[in-house]
């Protein structure tokens, strides 16, 4: 079987990798360097805390993946939400025992044990808090190269610095000429919509802009967290912390990837705010993400021989292992995940994009 893979990131490579092992014969086009898209710019943080089944799963298999790769450090997570924000500490309580319904090793911990434990991290007027223990942060680019070994060892045709396109629903036009294939799978990211345009396909999918920086090197202990009430993140990278948040519409084809100055600014002081640290940016980006509209991704077929894999709100590179393997095994004739089937849109879905990082998605 000739499978065509379009997008270098985190999803595509996975399932290019996985598709070449179970025996296909594989092309994987990607118009820059591998990773060089959303995925080399993502935060790296990885858990299992869902409580939503499906989602827990898919994370559970993701985290195995990545220890079995040896590329997870592992890291708990912790989140929680501030006193007078009822509403998300209401989320937080109902949350935490669902998720362990699901087997994921989650525990409500009390704010002032927590505060004991990483005396860095302020915690007086924290309401409610939740760690998960099984957790831990990716760098994207590492995690994309070893998956290139394996693909390149699998036979896979990687063909960097090649801007394919769509001439027909299993028909991929590059610069190296026209190639028919079995079936092609577009995991391009924001660039998905449009590639998948170019067939008269419709899809429910909007890109945003996520910004990101990364400080100084820092005497620091602390875990990687999410702030509820601030709604803001942070995890530990390269000696300091890669602090993120931020939620804005974008054209894929016209966006600035430099941070903005008072993004910086606004991180930081909720980094003051909520830590004893008074840290210093070392570096700044912005990445597009992209959205749909239930927050779910769009994993499956969507026209005669042609899937796509997009949506992931920010979590693609986090479900990546698990949800490039299943792309693969749809490729190949395999069940999809009915909550992800794009079929589920009409595709032409007027919605607003929200934070990927929400209490409710947990």
């Amino acid at each position: 079987m000739r499978v065509a893979v379009v997008g270098g990131g985190a999803v595509g490579v996975t399932a290019a990798t996985e598709a070449a092992e179970a025996g296909a014969d594989v092309v994987l086009y990607e118009r820059g360097e591998l990773a060089s898209g959303s995925t080399g710019r993502a935060a790296g943080i990885c858990y299992d805390a869902y409580a939503e089944d499906v989602d827990a799963t898919v994370a559970a298999e993701a985290l195995s993946r990545f220890r079995e790769l040896g590329v997870l450090t592992e890291c708990p997570y912790v989140w929680y939400a501030r006193q007078g924000d009822g509403s998300e500490v209401a989320a937080i309580r109902e949350q935490v025992p669902r998720m362990r319904e699901h087997g994921r090793d989650v525990a409500l911990v009390d704010p002032a044990e927590l505060g004991e434990r990483y005396p860095q991290l302020r915690t007086d007027d924290v309401a409610v808090a939740a760690m998960a223990r099984s957790a831990g942060h990716v760098d994207p680019t590492e995690y994309v190269q070893a998956m290139a070994e394996r693909a390149l060892a699998a036979g896979v045709g990687v063909r960097t610095d090649r801007e394919a396109s769509l001439a027909g629903p299993t028909t991929v036009e590059s610069p190296d000429g026209t190639a028919e294939f079995d079936a092609v799978l577009v995991a391009a990211g924001p660039a998905t919509k449009d590639l998948v345009g170019q067939v008269g396909v419709e899809i429910p999918s909007k890109a945003y802009r996520a910004q990101a920086l990364v400080t100084e090197p820092l005497r620091a202990t602390l875990p990687m967290a999410y702030d509820a009430s601030r709604e803001f993140y942070w995890r530990p990278r390269a000696g300091g912390l890669l602090v993120g948040d931020g939620t804005h519409e974008a054209d894929p084809n016209d966006w600035d990837p430099d941070a903005d100055a008072a993004f910086e600014e606004h991180a930081l002081d909720r980094l003051r705010d909520a830590t004893t640290l008074d840290p210093d940016v070392d570096r700044s980006w912005a990445g597009l993400c992209t959205a749909t509209p239930d927050r779910d991704p769009l994993l499956g077929e969507v026209a005669d021989g042609l899937h796509v894999a997009t949506g992931w709100h920010g979590h693609g590179l986090m479900r990546a292992p698990a949800l490039g393997a299943r792309a693969a095994e749809l490729l190949l004739g395999g069940e999809g995940i009915d909550a992800f089937d794009p079929d589920r849109f009409d595709g032409d879905e007027e919605f607003d994009v929200v934070e990927g990082t929400t209490l409710d998605e947990e």
